[in-house]
């Protein structure tokens, strides 16, 4: 990384593509809670993640990058199975709770990621650390009180429960990420991802797989070309500017969540909700502006 500071133009541009990128992204997990209440997880899951892996090959061969050695490959088939279990269960929870809370649930796994750092590449928790993660604690249980005292059917639970399994999986992703990210391309980390969650998937399509209705394909393929330019916008905003000066901005995915939650499943959005996701957000924010280089963890979420 370059020493000399990005300048002020520049980092305009690359807020506003990250900004997009993550407003893309809410869009696709609101096109994928669609697809779920419409085909099923599993099947939502896996006809995305095919047309989203011929998106990628493309990208990858016309890039005419070298195969990676063998250390690469062995982190690339362990994100693959994390990503396999931790998506299946995100979008599952997901057509059982609002689309803001399931986003804002899932704000815990940068907190997580701490503590997973401490204990796979030996960094050093501080105080800091330990307060963001109080309060990100608190916020999940303010935002399940809130839920508690509305309508908390047996399903609501189970997602709940799904969505906050993911995201500790999703933290222990930010990890391998940040590993892939010392010695492979974002081109060839989606190639691989998208790659081996299709091939998980399709080794359960014996058993699982139904061919989508025609009106259901143009939701797919939407969801996988938007989830691919969500990932170009982000790289090349974080390819520009300083993570300190990007990573808060990933929890305005909450924001375009309560939006399209609200205007397509009608979804109404609780002050417990809020208040839960302020003090998750907060716990985050701790954290990147006490200790910088720790938003690289933060950084590969969006990633």
């Amino acid at each position: 990384m370059s020493n000399a500071s990005p300048s002020p133009s520049s980092n305009l541009s690359a807020i506003l593509a990250v900004l997009l990128g993550l407003a893309f992204f809410s869009g696709m997990d609101a096109i994928m809670k669609g697809l779920v209440l419409a085909l099923g997880a599993y099947n939502a899951i896996f006809w995305r993640m095919g047309v989203g892996f011929l998106m990628a090959s493309a990208l990858f061969f016309s890039q005419r990058r070298p195969w990676p050695g063998r250390p690469a490959l062995k982190v690339h088939l362990i994100r693959g199975g994390v990503t396999f279990v931790m998506g299946y269960l995100f979008f599952w929870g997901l057509a059982f709770v609002p689309l803001a809370e399931g986003i804002a649930l899932s704000f815990i796994a940068p907190l997580i990621a701490l503590y997973l750092a401490a204990l796979l590449l030996g960094e050093v928790i501080g105080k800091s650390a330990i307060l963001a993660s109080l309060l990100g604690l608190a916020g999940v249980f303010v935002i399940l009180a809130g839920k508690m005292q509305g309508d908390f059917s047996e399903e609501a639970r189970w997602g709940v429960a799904a969505i906050l399994v993911s995201a500790v999986l999703y933290a222990y992703n930010l990890i391998l990420q940040r590993q892939l990210a010392q010695i492979a391309s974002s081109a060839e980390v989606v190639f691989f991802q998208t790659g081996i969650v299709t091939l998980l998937y399709l080794a359960l399509a014996p058993f699982f797989a139904a061919v989508p209705p025609a009106e259901n394909w143009p939701f797919i393929i939407a969801a996988a070309a938007v989830a691919m330019i969500s990932l170009m916008l982000i790289i090349w905003g974080y390819a520009r500017a300083e993570a300190q000066h990007l990573v808060s901005l990933e929890y305005t995915a909450f924001i375009w969540a309560a939006i399209l939650g609200w205007l397509f499943f009608d979804e109404a959005v609780t002050w417990a909700t809020f208040i839960g996701t302020a003090l998750i957000v907060s716990g985050c924010l701790i954290v990147a502006w006490r200790k910088p280089e720790k938003a690289e963890i933060v950084e590969a979420a969006v990633g």
